[in-house]
């Protein structure tokens, strides 16, 4: 999966006109699209088998034409809106489903869009919020399980760069190594003393940056679930140094 700068950057370069990008693009985030629909239908998915990956990778391809960065969300998101919407639409043909929504105008289809351009704009703004605000009240639930709340990350959180990578540093280096990170969970508490020989940051820079690396590793693990999140706090699909102030 593209990191967070390199996905605008991608999609800036696709809307140019770029096929190349466009298909090292699609081909880079397949893995997301196949957890997507997973999602959606309920069940372990396989290429070539099952339709609804080549509904979502079409879908996915359509929500990059489709997408305006202006709007504040988060392009992921967005793609996986119109993917679950694309899915939806194939289930309600197969008559799997009876769930009502809102379609998305087929692509392409000018007097389709214009007749559902308003009504789907509305769907989409109300989604999207909806998203978002389903998504921030899932990860306060999880910090709270681990001691942490919102507020605490306002206090703690590093004002300066050199203190922020050092930190995140460490936050990545507890999800990659695995043992730690269950640790983390099992106990709710961060490993301060595996943590230290494992990154060769001092124990007490971990212990006043405690909450921060929490947080940011709890959203690190699942930054493919917290979409608005992650684009908010540009956090990258690996580990790589924070160069912005």
């Amino acid at each position: 999966m593209f990191p967070v700068q390199d996905l605008e950057n991608a999609i800036t370069k696709i809307k140019d006109g770029d096929h190349l990008a466009r298909e090292d693009f699609l081909d880079n985030c397949r893995p997301f699209v196949f957890k997507t629909a997973c999602r959606v239908s309920r069940r372990v998915l396989e290429w070539g088998r099952d339709d609804e990956l080549a509904v979502a990778l079409i879908a996915f391809n359509e929500a990059i034409d489709r997408y305006q960065a202006e709007s504040g969300v988060p392009f992921l998101a967005y793609a996986r809106m119109v993917m679950r919407s694309r899915l939806t639409d194939h289930y309600r043909k197969e008559s799997r489903i009876a769930k009502s929504s809102i379609p998305l105008p087929a692509s392409g289809d000018v007097a389709g869009s214009l007749e559902y351009a308003k009504s789907w704009e509305v769907y989409w703004e109300e989604k999207a919020a909806g998203e978002r605000e389903e998504e921030i009240k899932e990860f306060g639930d999880l910090l709270t399980s681990y001691g942490v709340t919102f507020e605490d990350l306002v206090k703690c959180s590093p004002r300066h760069r050199d203190t922020r990578q050092t930190l995140m540093r460490a936050a990545w280096s507890l999800v990659e190594e695995g043992s730690l990170f269950e640790e983390l969970r099992h106990k709710k508490k961060l490993p301060l003393t595996e943590l230290e020989k494992s990154t060769g940051i001092r124990r007490k820079n971990l212990e006043r940056g405690r909450k921060y690396i929490i947080a940011m590793a709890l959203l690190i693990s699942r930054r493919e679930e917290f979409l608005y999140l992650r684009s908010y706090l540009r956090i990258p699909s690996g580990y790589k140094e924070d160069t912005n102030e």
